[in-house]
């Protein structure tokens, strides 16, 4: 992708132009992004979505009770008889990672490649009846939303107070303040950064993709990235038991012996002596698919062009490539070569047979594994 050429999907602005003035920063609304967007999937294929139960699907209903809203909220799979009718208005179903279900999903992605892939999350699709919605809310993670079909009217604002409504199933801002108000039609999009405060409200029947990014917290990291190099240490470091011959006789019994602390402190040094721990770590993290998605095995015959499959994740790094939660070491040709498969998602019959014996036989285990396929 050439960074610096304008694109009609940021409203004519370059990719490294929006990185640089929107992206975590202000918001951008962008009038036909996509021009003529029609839906990637009609409304029955999104309902036979919402009722697997490797899709994670969650139903919105908004009712009035004592003149005051009323929200009602429930996860799926859901059954068509299980959906509110289509008339009934104020209802909406959210389908979470459509991408890895529907091919035309996945593809829309690549047009947003701009931003790492160490940052997608998933495309959600939000179905909305007249007047659906989730309520005034923030998102900790930046999100575009395109809209695919009929009209929502979105409010948004910079929020400085952020708390919530009690007693509810959702999330719902408590005071919310909008700045601004706009209608989206179908191949309009909106971008917004984390925490920016929005409410969308569905004007007529919609549906509306929210092409989403994560934003890993701190915490969060620390606690994935630590746990790995715990597992890591079971498996590499040497064992080497405690011991305290010298140990005398003590009053305090309840007192920590400090040997047993200096103990520990060179057991977690052992851990990290190798300096290209937390980065494997951390790429084995953010390469690990979600928890509801399987892989259909294959034959593990490579014998010409290949692609990945569209659940998975690759990424890498100088030392090393990342694929579906696991890590090996790459050099060379052939650490070029993987870097290709991550950027582009496949190699030609050509490349794959540039790679040595030892990648080869990677492919073959990933095509086995059904990570990988026989670009048909």
């Amino acid at each position: 992708m050439n960074i610096q050429e304008p694109l009609q999907l940021l409203g004519g602005l370059s990719p490294q132009t929006f990185m640089q003035r929107h992206w975590q920063k202000k918001p951008l609304v962008i009038r036909q992004a996509i021009p003529g967007f029609q839906p990637l999937l009609d409304r029955p294929e999104l309902l036979d979505l919402a009722a697997q139960e490797d899709v994670e699907s969650r139903l919105v209903v908004q009712a009035s009770a004592k003149g005051s809203p009323n929200w009602r909220f429930k996860h799926g799979p859901f059954a068509r008889k299980a959906l509110p009718p289509f008339k009934q208005p104020g209802w909406t179903l959210l389908v979470q990672g459509v991408d890895l279900h529907d091919e035309r999903v996945h593809a829309l992605i690549s047009q947003f490649r701009f931003v790492p892939d160490a940052r997608l999350d998933d495309v959600m699709i939000s179905y909305a009846s007249d007047g659906g919605g989730v309520g005034p809310h923030f998102d900790s993670y930046d999100v575009f939303l395109l809209q695919a079909h009929g009209r929502r009217r979105w409010r948004i604002g910079r929020q400085k107070d952020l708390s919530l409504q009690p007693d509810m199933p959702l999330k719902i801002l408590a005071n919310f303040e909008p700045e601004e108000e706009f209608v989206l039609e179908p191949g309009d999009m909106l971008y917004l950064p984390p925490k920016y405060a929005h409410d969308g409200v569905a004007e007529g029947e919609c549906m509306t993709y929210s092409i989403g990014f994560r934003s890993p917290d701190r915490a969060e990291l620390a606690h994935e990235i630590l746990q790995r190099l715990a597992e890591q240490a079971v498996d590499e470091v040497s064992p080497s038991l405690y011991r305290d011959p010298k140990q005398d006789a003590v009053v305090y019994s309840g007192a920590m012996p400090a040997p047993l602390l200096d103990f520990a402190q060179e057991a977690l040094h052992a851990a990290l002596q190798d300096p290209k721990a937390v980065a494997r770590a951390l790429g084995e993290y953010l390469s690990e698919p979600k928890a509801q998605v399987w892989f259909d095995g294959g034959d593990g015959d490579v014998q010409g062009s290949v692609r990945l499959d569209r659940k998975t994740r690759m990424l890498y790094d100088a030392d090393h490539v990342f694929i579906n939660g696991e890590s090996f070491n790459a050099a060379g040709k052939d650490a070029a070569l993987m870097q290709q498969l991550a950027n582009t998602r496949g190699l030609t019959t050509v490349e794959v047979k540039r790679l040595s014996a030892g990648a080869r036989v990677l492919l073959e285990d990933w095509c086995a594994s059904g990570w990988l396929h026989p670009d048909d």
